[in-house]
């Protein structure tokens, strides 16, 4: 298992423990983003943290994210007493936005030149969906944080 494999398993299992943590079913990719931002000096976290953007503050922006989407229904989380989500009993699976995260990263290199930017590139270039507008009500330019990656990328690769 090469030193990549491992840290990806890493980040697999810090995201299945959000998902559960979320009483998801599957692992999304959102939770691949928390679990990006949770790991101390990978690059990935660090170019998270140069935009405001550690675990807490990726979770404040999925936790506006789904108050948002509910919001756009009708349902005020402040006029309800919703209950907080129940740790999922059964291991998620991994779901098709994580999936599709994932493909994107292995996508944009050889597998012996896979690092940690690579995951997070793979879920930035997602147009639609959780993190896209997780990350816009934050206040974040998504293209502009993916092409910080790319250039942090190619720096490393000189």
């Amino acid at each position: 298992m090469s030193a990549f494999d491992k840290y990806l398993h890493a980040v697999i299992v810090r995201a299945m423990d959000e998902a559960q943590n979320d009483g998801s079913a599957t692992i999304d990719a959102h939770h691949l983003l928390l679990s990006l931002a949770a790991d101390q000096g990978s690059t990935a976290q660090q170019v998270l943290a140069s935009v405001g953007l550690d675990r807490a503050a990726v979770r404040e922006a999925l936790d506006r994210e789904f108050e948002h989407s509910l919001s756009m229904v009708g349902v005020s989380p402040a006029a309800y007493d919703l209950p907080g989500p129940s740790r999922a009993s059964q291991q998620p699976k991994m779901g098709a936005s994580a999936r599709l995260a994932l493909e994107r990263s292995f996508s944009s290199a050889r597998k012996k030149d896979l690092r940690s930017a690579h995951l997070l590139l793979g879920i930035l270039q997602a147009q639609i969906g959780t993190v896209p507008r997780a990350l816009a009500l934050a206040g974040i330019d998504q293209a502009g944080l993916a092409d910080r990656v790319r250039q942090t990328l190619n720096s490393q690769d000189q």
